[in-house]
């Protein structure tokens, strides 16, 4: 039976709640009748909306000081490469910090959304400051929870809008070295982990790191015969320095959702220790499936924008 956890309504800060992950956290919460002020950089500040410049610092301490007026923050603020005043130190790192101790010292739950696979050795800048940002929450204290899906999926993902571009050709190439499994978990059970997580911090009994992901464990080729409805034509190792290159080239150029922390964690299982998705959701995740061969349409008929 799917949970329905009834607490009473909260006020609740979504960080980066015009994004892929955040905009469903917030459908979610609003939904579940919650008060939501969505932390935004495009936003303007009318009271249900707050407009965060992340890229200036002296702004992310203005918005710190506001933080006391909410029962919970959320944090899904993320950048997948560094532009003009965005660097990962900042956003990740440095802007995480000040978040976690804020909340610790006015007795706030702050949930953030961090990636699973961190343990694991990087040299990606993107990955290494996701770590500290962690590290950074667990050095605070408080009422504090780490988030850490597999694999996204869902309406309006720009990954998810390439994954199935690159599943709808013939033939299907991946680094030598993309020897890792995934658990892709669909957006809208992520959502609804988070709001149930907002409401209720002891569902899990206090555990302070929740790792969430879908229902199948799959290889990367496997993912995306599944989102072509079909096996492709064929399938081809590509060397790994050819890769990689092709990944810094991106990360340059700006050019598609590969990056060269992308290329990093496709070396790495990408799935749950113990996935507590179903402990929190109150029913299985999601069924992956397309119902497209075009890929057009997504888990469980969601369209993919």
């Amino acid at each position: 039976m799917k949970r329905d956890v009834k607490q009473s309504n909260k006020v609740i800060l979504v960080l980066g709640g015009r994004g892929f992950i955040g905009r469903h956290v917030v459908d979610t919460l609003r939904n579940r009748g919650h008060r939501v002020v969505v932390g935004s950089r495009y936003a303007g500040q009318d009271g249900e909306t707050l407009k965060v410049p992340f890229h200036l610092q002296a702004n992310q301490a203005a918005i710190v000081k506001q933080l006391s007026r909410f029962d919970v923050v959320i944090n899904a603020v993320g950048i997948l490469r560094e532009r003009w005043g965005e660097t990962y130190d900042l956003i990740h790192h440095r802007f995480v910090e000040q978040l976690a101790n804020a909340c610790a010292k006015h007795h706030i739950r702050f949930i953030h959304v961090s990636v699973l696979g961190l343990h694991n050795t990087f040299q990606s800048r993107f990955l290494t400051s996701k770590r500290l940002g962690e590290t950074a929450i667990k050095k605070a204290g408080g009422d504090f929870i780490i988030v850490r899906p597999s694999l996204i999926d869902g309406q309006g993902g720009y990954g998810a809008k390439w994954f199935r571009r690159v599943a709808k050709w013939p033939f299907h190439f991946l680094p030598s070295n993309a020897r890792g499994v995934l658990a892709p978990i669909h957006v809208l059970d992520l959502a609804m982990a988070i709001a149930v997580l907002s409401e209720n911090k002891d569902i899990l009994g206090g555990d302070r790191i929740v790792e969430l992901g879908g229902r199948d464990r799959l290889t990367t080729f496997e993912y995306l015969a599944l989102l072509r409805g079909k096996p492709p034509v064929a399938t081809f190792r590509i060397p790994a320095w050819i890769a990689r290159l092709f990944a810094h080239v991106c990360d340059c150029l700006h050019l598609t959702p590969l990056s060269f922390g992308h290329y990093e964690l496709l070396k790495f299982d990408n799935v749950p220790n113990i996935n507590r998705l179903t402990d929190l959701i109150g029913t299985k995740p999601r069924e992956l499936g397309v119902e497209s061969v075009n890929g057009k349409l997504g888990w469980g008929g969601a369209y993919v924008a």
